[in-house]
């Protein structure tokens, strides 16, 4: 894939976002993608992938996301984000705590054959759960 393709791939991908379509956001990744979240963990295969989409887009539907500049690098590719909203539909099975929060994360991605074969999100798994309420941290 080119520079361009990764571009319009990840444009389309925040598009997606932004309407909430899983179906979309499920397409952008190969059939045998992976994707590595502390929310769900690795997960192969867009069945799997979906899931972690409908959980969170679930959770949060609210969800607002400021991308920062995407880096390229080969077929590679690195986008630093911050993700923020409000915990309505319930996590982990959890009732809503209607909490904000605001949560910076990184996208690592792979690409291949005009899809995302690979995608790691970094965020502070811990420090969400914190925020809304799921968590109680103690005071320094």
């Amino acid at each position: 894939m080119t520079r361009g393709d990764i571009v319009a791939l990840i444009d389309r991908r925040n598009a997606a976002y932004d309407r909430r379509d899983i179906d979309a956001l499920t397409a952008l990744h190969a059939e045998d993608g992976v994707v590595e979240s502390l929310l769900a963990g690795v997960v192969t295969g867009r069945p799997a992938i979906g899931e972690i989409y409908r959980t969170w887009l679930t959770a949060f539907p609210d969800v607002q996301i400021k991308n920062d500049d995407l880096i390229v690098d080969g077929d590679r590719a690195v986008q630093a984000s911050i993700l923020s909203g409000t915990d309505q539909g319930g996590l982990m099975g959890l009732p809503a705590s209607q909490k904000p929060f605001r949560l910076p994360m990184v996208h690592i991605y792979t690409f291949g054959d005009g899809s995302i074969t690979h995608e790691r999100r970094i965020y502070d798994f811990t420090g969400l759960l914190v925020q809304i309420g799921v968590l109680k941290a103690k005071p320094a």
